[in-house]
């Protein structure tokens, strides 16, 4: 089955930039909806953010003004830039979304990624 995989991730000092990816480890025909969330050490997850086919994002109130969610559809990728981060932006940022792996059923799986880690230190 078709994954979805994140990369982007790493060590960085307050205040700095991370440009996170998400992109499907195999072909797919389709991916609606992707949503990008974090886990931050011994927590919930969290959502992050939404943006769908067609490009409307909506952030949580944790990621508004610092955080921009894209897409490139003829990719099927997905990014989250992360700009003046915090140590409370630690965590391991995850990506989900529905994808269509059929050309001829049109009905859709959500997929998961295991996530990168994200570590921001004072």
């Amino acid at each position: 089955q078709v994954q979805l995989v994140e990369s982007g991730g790493g060590l960085v000092q307050a205040g700095g930039s991370l440009r996170l990816s998400c992109a499907t480890s195999g072909r797919v025909f389709a991916v609606g909806t992707i949503s990008w969330y974090r886990q931050p050490p011994g927590k919930q997850r969290e959502l992050v953010g939404t943006i769908t086919t067609t490009g409307t994002i909506n952030y949580a109130r944790s990621a508004k003004g610092r955080f921009t969610i894209s897409r490139d559809n003829s990719e099927n990728t997905a990014y989250l830039q992360m700009n003046n981060l915090k140590p409370e932006d630690t965590a391991n940022y995850i990506c989900s979304a529905p994808l269509r792996e059929s050309d001829i059923y049109d009905t859709y799986r959500l997929a998961w990624g295991s996530g990168t880690q994200v570590t921001v230190s004072s």
